[in-house]
């Protein structure tokens, strides 16, 4: 009589790998579903080709501080704490930290935002030393304009702040079934954009080449992601990015950005993506 020797039980290890890669799967087919791989957001582009066509209107009509001292001024009918927690909406560290709460449900549109990230931050730390562009208060006497946070003075073109939250809400926007909610994160990012001009760090032309840019690098994500898409799905690679938005959150919790009065924000999204993420993937054996 032959024996079938059964293969030795799964390692607790090898079981939540297993199920991670299970996990993974499921979550690739859902966001096929969302966003096919083929799609690739044309709107992204006409948004990015737009904004870029402002920028070269304002400083066309008034130099590269275009618009600002109007806009500060009028941004000062509403509460600077108003404008310092929409400001801190754009900082990476948050932006890539909320990125775990979908992580593993929606590992394409995790992946399609780590690969943007990526390029925006390239064109974002390319640009700023190429061109060394002074900010407003290094520029303007501090009677002529309103400051809120920081008076940060080099590094203003284009705006970091706003690429991340181009690239958030672009991105987003894609895996979005319902296209009112994209015109609502389209205008969203516009509005963080302009709470640069509002806490008087930024020209408004450095925030229309920062949409530009972002919505271009969020189009650019989307179609590396379709291209490399298996690379979403390999367990390793996955882990890499889950680390770096943790490790974004853990940044939260340490450094405030300067802005004081949103403190219980950024520590709620940082404790609130730590503790997101430990329990989702530490349940994997038995949820997966």
């Amino acid at each position: 009589m032959r024996v079938t020797s059964l293969p030795p039980p799964a390692t607790p290890g090898q079981a939540w790998i297993n199920a991670l890669r299970q996990r993974l799967a499921t979550g690739l087919r859902r966001d096929r579903d969302l966003v096919p791989p083929g799609q690739g957001c044309a709107w992204l582009l006409i948004g990015a080709l737009a904004a870029g066509l402002l920028g070269l209107g304002l400083f066309g009509l008034g130099g590269y501080q275009a618009a600002f001292l109007p806009l500060n001024r009028w941004a000062g009918v509403l509460p600077d704490g108003l404008w310092e927690g929409l400001t801190v909406l754009g900082d990476a560290r948050l932006a890539i930290a909320l990125a775990l709460f979908f992580s593993l449900r929606h590992p394409r549109l995790f992946w399609t935002l780590i690969l943007a990230a990526l390029a925006a931050t390239l064109l974002t730390h390319g640009l700023k030393p190429w061109v060394a562009a002074w900010r407003p208060p290094a520029v303007l006497p501090a009677e002529a304009f309103h400051l809120i946070g920081p008076a940060l003075r080099t590094s203003s073109f284009p705006s970091g702040h706003t690429i991340t939250v181009a690239v958030l809400t672009g991105v987003g926007g894609c895996f979005l079934p319902w296209r009112p909610a994209r015109l609502l994160l389209l205008g969203l990012a516009v509005t963080i954009g302009l709470s640069r001009v509002a806490v008087g760090v930024h020209w408004p032309v450095d925030v229309a080449a920062g949409l530009a840019g972002g919505w271009a690098a969020a189009w650019l994500g989307l179609r590396l992601a379709a291209r490399w898409e298996g690379l979403a799905g390999r367990v390793e690679v996955h882990l890499t990015c889950v680390v770096l938005a943790a490790g974004a959150a853990v940044l939260l919790l340490i450094d405030d950005g300067g802005y004081a009065r949103s403190r219980p924000l950024q520590l709620g999204v940082g404790l609130g993506a730590l503790g997101w993420g430990l329990r989702e993937y530490l349940r994997l054996p038995r949820s997966g």
